[in-house]
Order: structure tokens, then sequence, then C-alpha cells
């Protein structure tokens, strides 16, 4: 299920001093399960040792054409097999050779061969980067078809200040995926809601619940990969906001409310994920409650708080897919059926709350997916990213 497992990526590694952030770039690699193959330039192998590479990937690293391998024709056999490619850091040099075709080492002559996508991670000094003819030639390998991912901006090796450094490792590995994903959510809007939401009861408490975010998140990260334009209204959570996803955070489940209603119009998809507290104070005190000694019990009134569920399930009109989720106790399907009935959704995610490895806060999850015509879809227990691609498969198939 892990979207680079077995698959060929090759890696090349040019002669920047970003260099060493392709150590943990290839970690990140060989962890999703990928083959991994390095290609070198010499001025690659002055900032990090051959030897690295090699032990990491567990393959041979190629850096000459001529003297690296018993076949003279490695480099056309990695190029043919490969899925992906990856040149992090990319110089001026290599960008300019590659915008050029030409094929003067072993890394440019393996990337004339290549017929998968390709990434390139341009990482040098802000006024190269800036240079009209590195422009130029960044220009011409996008307008080829190869993906170049944008420099971030910072202070750099050389103290110079603005765009030019290598991204972190991780932000190249998840651009990575995206780029091997099929673009089934292309033109498609899609929007999210996840996390708790909080409730103040005075200006130092408030009541809400044990939601992580993790399932929502996943879900518009999952979302965004395949193509969909991403809206994610997000209660207050210890998450990194997904890539290329517009994150609107809110706190309460009137702010929750306003923003998914707002929302709500230009939506293909509409996912609620969020845990939202059907109850708030109804007089949240201005200042800290003192506790009274002789006062053992502490009353407070509550009032219901909108529905948001079932204010999109009446907005919901012809050509909108409507998802909720369901937390139970017990009675999975009936209480689920009945949610969805309700609310007039198209599908609903229940499971039973209380397990370790499900559900709230846990990494993994386990739910059982019911729609309209009445059938019905498991997902067994299962890390919650390939949880959310399976329940987009669901959507989709559904929506055809």
């Amino acid at each position: 299920m892990m979207k680079l497992e077995n698959k060929n990526i090759l890696l090349g590694v040019t002669g920047g001093i970003a260099a060493y952030k392709a150590v943990e770039l290839l970690r990140l690699l060989k962890k999703a399960g990928a083959n991994v193959n390095v290609i070198m330039t010499d001025s690659a192998q002055k900032f990090v040792g051959k030897t690295t590479f090699e032990v990491l990937s567990e393959n041979p690293v190629l850096s000459d054409l001529f003297f690296d391998t018993e076949s003279s024709v490695k480099h056309i056999e990695l190029a043919t097999r490969a899925h992906a490619a990856i040149i992090a850091p990319a110089t001026a040099n290599i960008i300019a050779k590659l915008a050029h075709g030409i094929a003067d080492d072993a890394l440019s002559t393996t990337m004339l061969a290549v017929t998968c996508p390709v990434m390139v991670c341009p990482s040098m000094n802000t006024d190269m980067y800036q240079n009209i003819r590195v422009q130029r030639n960044l220009d011409i390998l996008e307008k080829d078809g190869w993906h170049i991912l944008d420099p971030d901006s910072g202070v750099l090796a050389c103290k110079t200040i603005g765009p030019g450094r290598l991204p972190d490792p991780w932000f190249i590995f998840d651009r990575v995926e995206a780029m091997l994903v099929k673009k089934d959510l292309k033109g498609k809007n899609i929007l999210v809601s996840a996390g708790p939401t909080v409730e103040p009861l005075d200006p130092v408490r408030f009541i809400s619940n044990h939601s992580s975010g993790k399932m929502g998140y996943a879900i518009a990260r999952a979302a965004e990969k395949r193509g969909g334009q991403v809206t994610l209204v997000s209660g207050p959570v210890s998450l990194m906001p997904p890539i290329g996803v517009e994150c609107i955070d809110v706190q309460t489940c009137e702010e929750m409310a306003t923003q998914m209603l707002a929302n709500f119009d230009q939506a293909d998809i509409i996912i609620k994920v969020a845990a939202v507290a059907d109850y708030k104070p109804l007089d949240p005190k201005a200042g800290k409650i003192k506790k009274k000694e002789n006062d053992k019990d502490l009353s407070i009134l509550m009032t219901q708080n909108p529905d948001i569920l079932k204010l999109l399930g009446k907005k919901k009109t012809k050509g909108q897919f409507l998802v909720g989720f369901a937390a139970e106790t017990d009675d999975l399907e009936k209480n689920a059926r009945l949610k969805m009935e309700k609310k007039n959704l198209d599908m609903i995610a229940a499971n039973i709350v209380g397990s370790s490895d499900s559900g709230f806060k846990a990494d993994t999850n386990k739910v059982k997916l019911f729609f309209r015509d009445g059938s019905s879809f498991d997902i067994p227990l299962m890390g919650k990213d390939q949880v959310a691609n399976i329940l987009i498969d669901q959507v989709i198939e559904k929506m055809e």
C-alpha cells in the first residue's frame, strides 16, 4: 500500500553543500520500501563520500560510466527500469546540461535515457538561482515535463539571504510521492474538516475531546496528492499542515460551522472528519472560575451547538458528495445508518471507539463504510494514510 514500495528510484547527487541532505532523503526512500540507485558527480563526492550512499542504499553508486561496473551500459539499465528520478541537490551546472542535452558524465548521460517522471531540486547561491540563464534552463526542463521543486528561502551557506536552499528531505520525499500518484481528483474541490473543537468555560479552561486530527489530515494529504484542490478546516491539533492544502484554523464549533458553510458551495466532495462538541457552556465566564471550599459540586449549564453535518446535508446539491464520520461505542451499523439518513449523507465511515490501535490518537484505524444504496465496505486495521486512500477510492467509485 506504500506509494514507493518496490519502486526503482534514481537519486542523482551533484556538487552542492546541500549534498548531505541527500543522505537523509535516501534513508526516507528506503524506509518507504523503495529500491534506490544513487548516481554521483565527481563534485558531489567532494562533499559526501560514495561509501555512505552505498551502505544506506545497499547498491553500488554509479559515478563513472567506464570503471564503476562490469557492464558498460549500466546507466541504460538503471534508466530503463526507473519508476522515478530525483536530482537533489541540482546545481546550476547539471541544470544547464540537462536543459541542453549535454551528456558528459554518468548522471547527465543516464538522465538523457530516462523516460520516468523526474524531479529536479535546485540548490545554489541566491544570485545564481535568480540568474536569467538558470531560470531559462529551469523553464526548458519544466516545459519538457519535468517537475521543478522550488528551493526554500533563508540564510545560505554563503551567508546570502534568499531563495536557493534545498528543501528539507521530508518535503522532497512527500513531493516525490505526489509525483507518482494517479491524479484522479484533478479538477475536483475537496473540503475536509479535522480535529476537535474547543468550547471555552472560562479564560483558562475549555471543553473538548480526544480527537488528534490524524485521520482528517491523512485524508487531506491523500486528496492533494491525487490532484484535488483541498481546503482543510481544522480544530486545534499538534500536526503539521499538509503540503499544498489551504488550511483554515478554528477553535469552536460555531467557527468551524462558519468556515465549512463558507467553503461548501464550491466543493465537489465534502468529508467531515472533525469531532465537534455537541454542547457548549451556556454562559462562559469572563474571569477564572474560582474553587469554593464549601461547594464540593459544580454545575455547568450547557446549550446545544449547531449540527454542522446536518446543515451541510440540507445544503447539499446534485453533484456534491457528502461523507460523515461516526465514532460509536455500540450498535455500529444501526447507529451509522441512522446518522447517514438523518443528515442526508452519501457515505459514512464508522468505527467503534475505545481500542488503542484504532480511532482517536492512534496512527492506525479500522473503519466500516456505509453507503446510501445499502452497501458497505470494510477497511481492516491499517495506517491512517492507507485508510484515507481506500476511502477516497470508494468515494470516486460511488461518484462515477
